[in-house]
């Protein structure tokens, strides 16, 4: 008996240090909404119309297509994508864990298991990338008013997502017609999630954002969201 109440003290006490682990993560999420990077005045005058857009849970990058800095059709091309719009004005850019990515189309495929294999971390990230048209930025779009010179260095946070700059497609994941999936470096965890290299792209070109970004609303606190 006495072996067995140790045992139960034992497992209240991790899963208390468990309670109060995900306690601070968050409270540290959400209080670093209030401290972020770049809050100093804007220098240089919008340029560039680019969004964030957010499902809620997940930050994509949407940038337009063709620009003086790029032309994503030249990095992306079309013939990976099964059938691109030919209105699509902007490309949506994610970065995320290769196994969510891969696996889990829709959230009623997301499995407790799938899930908790993202967040321990051990598998390598893709990049998900749809061309879209502007009706598709209706809801959950937030605007990105960006100057030429925080553009160009938002398009180099996403070439140093690609293996040496190049974009290699996995043949045959999609998940319509305007998506593609590529290889990305590095690997997806608690502490490197989609949305954290989603924020690590905004403080790098200069947008205020929170200081460090596990959640949506890190990324978003700070944008106007789009109007009607």
């Amino acid at each position: 008996m006495a072996a067995i109440a140790r045992w139960r003290r034992r497992i209240a006490f991790v899963l208390l240090g468990l309670v109060a682990a995900i306690g601070l993560y968050g409270a540290v999420a959400c209080a670093l909404v209030f401290w972020p990077a770049n809050t100093g005045p804007v220098q240089q005058p919008p340029a560039i119309e680019a969004w964030v857009l957010s499902n809620g849970v997940h930050t994509d990058l949407v940038l337009p297509v063709r620009s003086a800095a790029v032309d994503w059709q030249q990095l992306f091309p079309l013939t990976d994508f099964r059938a691109v719009p030919a209105d699509a004005e902007f490309v949506a850019i994610g970065w995320g864990d290769r196994e969510f990515y891969l696996h889990t189309p829709t959230w009623a495929d997301l499995t407790a298991r799938r899930a908790a294999g993202a967040l321990m971390g051990g598998n390598r990230a893709l990049l998900h990338v749809s061309y879209l048209q502007r009706a598709q930025l209706r809801q959950g779009a937030y605007r990105l008013p960006l100057s030429a010179a925080q553009y160009a260095r938002l398009v180099d946070h996403v070439r140093a997502a690609l293996p040496s700059g190049r974009a290699i497609p996995i043949a045959g994941a999609h998940y319509d017609a305007q998506d593609a999936f590529y290889e990305a470096e590095g690997g997806y965890n608690l502490f490197e999630t989609c949305n954290t290299w989603t924020g690590r792209g905004l403080r790098r070109a200069g947008v205020t954002v929170s200081r460090w970004t596990p959640f949506d609303f890190n990324v978003t606190w700070h944008l106007a969201p789009a109007t009607p």
